[in-house]
């Protein structure tokens, strides 16, 4: 198991790569190329450039997070070949840079959403918090514009601006596509790109929904078991993986966690895990939370045992945290909590661990 921390580069972030660096047992950061257009060929030089960065830092660079996939891909339109060969060459890229886990999702318009990103908590610090009767009473644009409003200047990625102009036409769009449909439009897709990933040494880990239920009729697929099961089958390739995020699937309290981890990282088939705590104010509303298990709904202890159990050797990643202290960073992405959540997962897994082996006296 390795723990890492993302990190978004070019200045778009608060925190730093030396500060990341100072936090014991994080190995190194999960990155990405925002600023290549979606469905482009991310360039190799500023690849080999940004982990040459990343490296100068002491950190590794082998996870990224995302290759975001082009909408014309999800609609199955006959545009979809070319931004597919797109895709294929940047994993090539991304190879070639050694990279070995790429975080993705296949969410349609909208990558997640959130009705405020500065929920005050009793203690005083803020957290990203979900409201549906809020979310569905507002329409894709003026959720971004709420969003944007607490963003403190940083990128929100799946809310580009330059997306916003489509969301309309695009959820219209999909209110005619079938299920299955949407299915098809997957396997397609993965059909095309997990030969390049297993080629160069690439686990691909699909991202659940987030929030993991139906929003504006859009089609939510990777958000329960039966899903997984599903998705999985549709390429039975090991390289044809989960990231498991605990937040996402934990909002829908018909989820199992233990067990979906139990089952899924027993397979072999989870490569990136966010772990984070929520705390549930509804059926579907939930306040993101510190990670220790008591602030939230979430039995982290018993999350965290899962991975260890079924004998999860990927990338972990305390995902979000509270905006603590006085902190002023890209919401969910400050470094003082995430720090906290790091160094509690850490503790979980080495006590985990030593009472998993016989002789260490604990």
């Amino acid at each position: 198991m390795k723990m890492i921390l993302r990190w978004f580069p070019f200045g778009d972030d608060s925190v730093t790569l030396p500060q990341i660096r100072q936090i014991p047992g994080v190995s190194g950061v999960a990155t990405c190329l925002p600023a290549v257009p979606v469905g482009e060929v991310w360039p190799r030089e500023t690849l080999a450039g940004l982990k040459k960065e990343i490296n100068e830092a002491g950190l590794e660079m082998e996870v990224i997070e995302s290759v975001n996939i082009h909408e014309d891909i999800k609609k199955g339109l006959p545009s979809r070949d070319r931004y597919i060969e797109n895709y294929r060459q940047t994993l090539r890229h991304l190879g070639e840079a050694g990279i070995k886990c790429l975080c993705y999702n296949f969410m349609p318009v909208m990558d997640w959403a959130r009705s405020d990103l500065a929920h005050p908590l009793p203690d005083g610090s803020t957290v990203l918090s979900y409201r549906h009767d809020q979310v569905t009473q507002m329409n894709p644009a003026r959720i971004a514009e709420s969003m944007a409003s607490k963003a403190r200047g940083y990128s929100l990625p799946g809310w580009e601006p330059e997306r916003l102009s489509a969301m309309a036409s695009d959820i219209e769009f999909y209110k005619s596509m079938s299920r299955d449909d949407y299915w098809k439009n997957m396997k397609y897709f993965l059909d095309a790109v997990v030969p390049v990933a297993e080629e160069r040494g690439i686990n691909l880990a699909i991202h659940p929904d987030d929030p993991p239920w139906p929003l504006f009729d859009l089609p939510k697929v990777i958000s329960n078991v039966e899903n997984i099961r599903t998705f999985l089958d549709l390429n039975p390739s090991r390289a044809n993986g989960l990231t498991l995020c605990t937040g996402s699937l934990g909002a829908n309290r018909q989820n199992d966690l233990p067990a979906l981890i139990r089952e899924f990282a027993g397979r072999g088939r989870v490569h990136f895990a966010h772990i984070r705590n929520i705390t549930y104010r509804g059926e579907v509303d939930f306040d993101e939370s510190a990670h220790l298990s008591e602030c939230g709904s979430l039995d982290m202890y018993a999350i965290v045992r899962a991975f260890h159990d079924s004998g999860f050797s990927g990338y972990i990643r305390p995902d979000h945290g509270r905006m603590i202290w006085g902190e002023r960073a890209r919401p969910g992405y400050g470094l003082y909590d995430r720090a906290l959540g790091t160094e509690y997962l850490l503790g979980l897994w080495e006590a985990i661990d030593k009472g998993a082996r016989p002789g260490t006296g604990v």
